[in-house]
């Protein structure tokens, strides 16, 4: 594009939160998603892989900052503040389920850019990482808004959900066409509300989808018949994916039916002293040990090992447990399974490596001194899609646990507080939850990998200056 172009230029995101390749595949196969066919066959479909945890909220990061979660200080949608970075009461619990959503903007590292901050003008709607918007600037971020949602929440209504994505879809589609803002932000979480209560392929799953493809429509029809729309670029993706859910563990209650006591949400006052158990997604979980300790930093796996190795054991031996993590000193953590033995991924100098100890718990072989993408095709076919690169970021963040948990398929570590029973989940390193649709509305010259991906290509878009220090990589 001439400088010209790229000054008129603009990009709009939406989210089709929680969204499966294959669902959205079949759903264009069907014909159901006339609009998301007509830009997946203009532009192209891409599979790409999402962060760990898989969860709202952390996992809006990349789309939004460009980084992985866990260095910009969102480890999980729940966690504990151990350092009181954050937090200045005990206890130092926080959840981004709720109130505390809006604590996001000061939780996340102040000099990691967002790119509202970097854009000229923009619109989001529904968007856990608001920083650098105005008020004026976004959508569902209002007190009846937010009493609204808690409503549709709490009473189990997920098809309240649906009418809600119908309202946000229209007034951000309306403001698109009106203000024609430089970055326009969207996110739609019907998918996962209904996938959550029905499963990934229930039909309300489709009706949600169609909302997306009528909002991506009206957006399209809009800028074609104003003339932007050769200046538009228009990408729908997914911040992380779902699998059935068969069981659920109380993971709080069974470490405290261990003579532990626990912190979790939503009872998070109690005496707890011992470990603070913080879920996210739900089959995604950390542990925070010793909480009675004055120190502000987590320790390496190593130093407790003699006092804690036999919790780590007993946890290994649940059927809910996958994968068991230990992070060590730097970006580095031992990773076990049970049956698989135990491997260690390390992140070096900027290169990542995969040494088998007792065995190879995620069966991909021993890998040395890989670069960011090498690393990414040594996973990308195996069950989990870029495990070592996920793994040694959070690994490496100081809000982590000093236990991190990946759900069994069929499993997940919440046994109730939810408003509705869960049939479907996600958070876990998977690839049901980790590989997620990109569609894009022309051809790009790259190739997409990963949702950090995507803050760089549309500043690229844009013609804006890309920051150092990005964890993604431009696919314009």
């Amino acid at each position: 594009m001439t400088s010209r172009e790229l000054a008129g230029s603009s990009v709009v995101i939406l989210v089709a939160d929680g969204i499966r390749p294959d669902t959205l595949a079949a759903a264009i196969g069907a014909g159901e998603v006339p609009a998301l066919a007509q830009l997946a066959a203009d532009g192209g479909m891409h599979v790409v892989t999402s962060v760990f945890p898989s969860v709202t909220g952390p996992a809006y990061a990349p789309f939004l900052m460009g980084r992985y979660p866990g260095p910009v200080g969102l480890p999980g949608i729940r966690w504990y503040d151990r350092a009181a970075s954050a937090s200045t009461f005990f206890p130092r619990a926080r959840s981004y389920v709720g109130s505390e959503f809006r604590k996001i903007d000061r939780d996340i590292d102040p000099l990691a850019p967002t790119l509202f901050e970097l854009s000229a003008s923009n619109v989001a709607a529904l968007s856990v990482i608001g920083r650098g918007l105005k008020p004026r600037d976004r959508e569902g971020h209002t007190l009846p808004f937010a009493m609204r949602a808690a409503r549709v929440h709490f009473s189990g209504n997920v098809r309240g959900w649906l009418a809600i994505d119908r309202d946000i879809g229209a007034r951000v589609a309306e403001r698109i066409r009106a203000e024609r803002p430089q970055v326009a932000f969207c996110a739609l979480t019907g998918i996962d509300k209904t996938s959550h209560s029905e499963g990934h392929d229930a039909q309300v799953v489709r009706d949600a989808l169609r909302t997306v493809d009528e909002t991506a429509a009206r957006i399209r029809d809009d800028a074609e018949r104003d003339g932007r729309w050769d200046s538009m670029h228009m990408w729908i993706v997914s911040d992380h994916g779902h699998s059935p859910v068969r069981a659920h563990e109380d993971l709080a209650g069974l470490i405290a039916s261990w003579k532990l006591g626990v912190i979790a949400h939503p009872w998070i006052y109690g005496a707890g002293r011992d470990v603070a158990v913080m879920v996210s997604g739900n089959a995604m979980a950390h542990l925070y040990l010793e909480l009675g300790n004055r120190a502000r930093t987590r320790a390496p796996w190593q130093t407790l090992e003699t006092k804690w190795g036999w919790l780590a054991d007993r946890l290994l031996e649940r059927e809910s447990v996958d994968l068991l993590l230990l992070p060590l000193e730097g970006n580095s953590c031992e990773v076990r399974a049970k049956g698989r033995g135990a491997a260690r991924v390390a992140m070096e100098d900027g290169r990542y490596s995969y040494r088998p100890i007792t065995g190879d718990p995620l069966a991909i072989g021993a890998h040395e001194s890989l670069s960011h993408n090498e690393a990414y095709d040594a996973t990308a076919a195996s069950d989990y899609p870029d495990a070592i690169v996920q793994i040694a970021h959070l690994a490496g963040s100081a809000r982590v646990g000093e236990i991190m948990l990946s759900a069994s398929r069929n499993w997940d570590y919440r046994a109730k507080w939810e408003p509705i029973p869960h049939v479907s989940s996600h958070g876990a390193l998977h690839r049901e939850h980790m590989q997620v649709p990109l569609v894009v509305n022309r051809r790009v010259s790259g190739v997409p990998r990963r949702t950090v991906d995507v803050m760089p290509s549309a500043l690229a878009a844009l013609g804006i200056a890309i920051p150092r220090g990005l964890d993604g990589r431009s696919f314009i």
